[in-house]
């Protein structure tokens, strides 16, 4: 349950990384000519997405989603807005995991 908390955790943060690189930090670098926006914003949202596979992979070994939940997590991570469905998702595992411990 642990390992789905943190899945969940950086799945979220990754997915708003992403966001903000795609909607913000862009806009900054190709409108108003800022592009230290992207460098920064580039540089974070690559690790956080290391960090999110290198979860996903832990999370898939731990038996907690099948490899089509896997494949789909990973797809969806690469789709703007994708980590929102992957939210609900997650949730949904959660509380089934949870009944299954109460």
């Amino acid at each position: 349950m642990e390992r789905l908390e943190k899945f969940r955790f950086i799945n979220k943060i990754e997915g708003y990384s992403f966001l903000i690189l795609l909607f913000i930090a862009m806009p900054l670098k190709y409108y108003f000519g800022f592009p230290i926006a992207t460098k920064i914003a580039g540089i974070i949202h690559a690790i956080l997405f290391v960090w999110f596979i290198f979860s996903l992979i832990i999370t898939f070994g731990a038996k907690l989603f099948t490899p089509k939940e896997t494949l789909m997590f990973f797809i969806l991570s690469l789709i703007p807005f994708g980590t929102l469905y992957t939210e609900n998702v997650i949730k949904n595992k959660f509380d089934t995991v949870r009944a299954k411990i109460i």
